[in-house]
C-alpha cells in the first residue's frame, strides 16, 4: 500500500466535534474501520469487522448531516441529493457517500431526498496481495472472463482492483469502465490506487457506453467493471464478450450457486459468457474467504 490515508482521508469529511471522536480511534481500529456511520439522534458509529461501535458523547444532528454532504461535495449538496437516487454519492478518494432519508417526489415524478436521517461514508482501501491465494485459480493456463460474487460489503471491488493490478502487472491491456470511480479513483488525471502499468481507466460514464469506447479506442486483452446490476450492464457485458475481449467484473450475490435463481444473471450463464467464478465469503472473525468455481461445476 502506497502510504494509506484512507482513514484521515475519509474522516476530514465529517463535521467537527464528531470527526474527532473517530480520530481518537487506536492505530489498529483506524486500519479495520470501514465505514463511518451517522444518524441523526444516537451517537456517530464507526463500522468494524466485529460490527459497528459507537463514539462519543454527543448525538449527531440534522445540521452534521447537512454539514458533511457540503463538505463531501463542496458546496453541491443540490446535486448530491439528486445522484442518491442511484443510492450513493462517489466523492474522491474512492470513498463513498451513502444517504438516507424522506424522499419525495417532485413535478416531473422523480424521486428526490428533501430531509436526511442518516449517512454512511464507505472508506476506500487498497489491500495489496489479496489476490495473491487466486493467482494460480485465476492466471493457470492464461485467464478467463472471471465474475467475483459476493454480499454488499465483503470486498468485491478491493479484489477486483488487485486482480486488475495483477494482470496489468503480467502485460495484459486492461481497460477500466469505473463508472463510479471506486476502482482507480482518478483525480486530475491520476489514479489514487494502482491498477497496474497497462491499465487505461474511463471514469464518469456508464458502463455500457464506457465499454464501447474503451474497446474502440484502447485496444485492450481484458475489460474489467465492477457491478453488473441493471439490463444494461449485461448488455454492456455481452456486447463486450462479443468482441472478443476476455472479462472480469463483480456482482451482488449471497453466493455463486445463487446466480441462476435470478434472471438478470440466468442469462449471462446460459450463454457461457463467465467461465471462472470467484464467491467472497467473510467469516464472524472478518477474515474473508475466496473459492474459485468453473462454469461447468455450477
Amino acid at each position: 500500500m502506497r502510504g494509506d490515508k484512507s482513514f484521515e482521508n475519509a474522516a476530514a469529511l465529517l463535521p467537527r466535534g464528531i470527526r474527532e471522536a473517530f480520530l481518537s480511534l487506536g492505530a489498529a481500529e483506524m486500519e479495520q474501520a470501514e465505514e463511518f456511520r451517522l444518524r441523526s439522534g444516537s451517537r456517530p458509529a464507526v463500522l468494524l469487522p466485529e460490527g459497528e461501535r459507537e463514539l462519543g458523547t454527543r448525538e449527531v444532528t440534522p445540521e452534521d448531516l447537512a454539514s458533511l454532504i457540503e463538505t463531501a461535495t463542496h458546496g453541491s449538496a443540490h446535486t448530491a441529493l439528486a445522484l442518491v437516487r442511484a443510492g450513493y454519492v462517489p466523492l474522491a478518494g474512492g470513498c463513498r457517500l451513502g444517504l438516507c432519508g424522506e424522499m419525495t417526489a417532485g413535478a416531473d415524478g422523480e424521486l428526490a431526498l428533501r430531509r436526511l436521517s442518516s449517512a454512511a461514508v464507505r472508506i476506500a482501501r487498497e489491500r495489496r496481495c489479496c489476490g495473491d491465494a487466486l493467482r494460480r485459480a485465476l492466471f493457470s493456463g492464461g485467464f478467463q472472463d472471471t465474475l467475483i460474487v459476493s454480499p454488499p460489503g465483503a470486498g468485491k471491488t478491493t479484489l477486483l482492483r488487485e486482480i486488475v493490478r495483477l494482470l496489468s502487472e503480467s502485460g495484459e491491456r486492461v481497460a477500466v469502465a469505473d463508472e463510479r470511480g471506486e476502482i482507480a479513483a482518478v483525480s486530475g488525471g491520476r489514479a489514487h490506487f494502482d491498477v497496474g502499468p497497462c491499465t487505461d481507466v474511463m471514469t464518469g460514464a456508464p458502463k455500457a457506453d464506457a465499454a464501447l469506447m474503451l474497446i474502440r479506442s484502447m485496444n485492450p486483452t481484458v475489460l474489467a467493471m465492477d457491478e453488473i446490476t441493471s439490463a444494461g450492464d449485461v448488455e454492456a457485458v455481452m456486447g463486450a464478450a462479443g468482441c472478443g475481449v476476455r472479462l472480469i467484473a463483480t456482482a451482488h450475490g449471497g453466493s455463486v450457486g445463487s446466480l441462476r435463481r435470478r434472471g438478470l444473471y440466468r442469462r449471462l450463464l446460459d450463454e457461457g459468457i463467465f467461465a471462472r467464478f470467484v464467491s467472497v465469503r467473510r467469516r464472524a472473525d472478518g477474515i474473508r474467504e475466496y473459492e474459485v468455481k468453473e462454469l461447468d461445476g455450477l
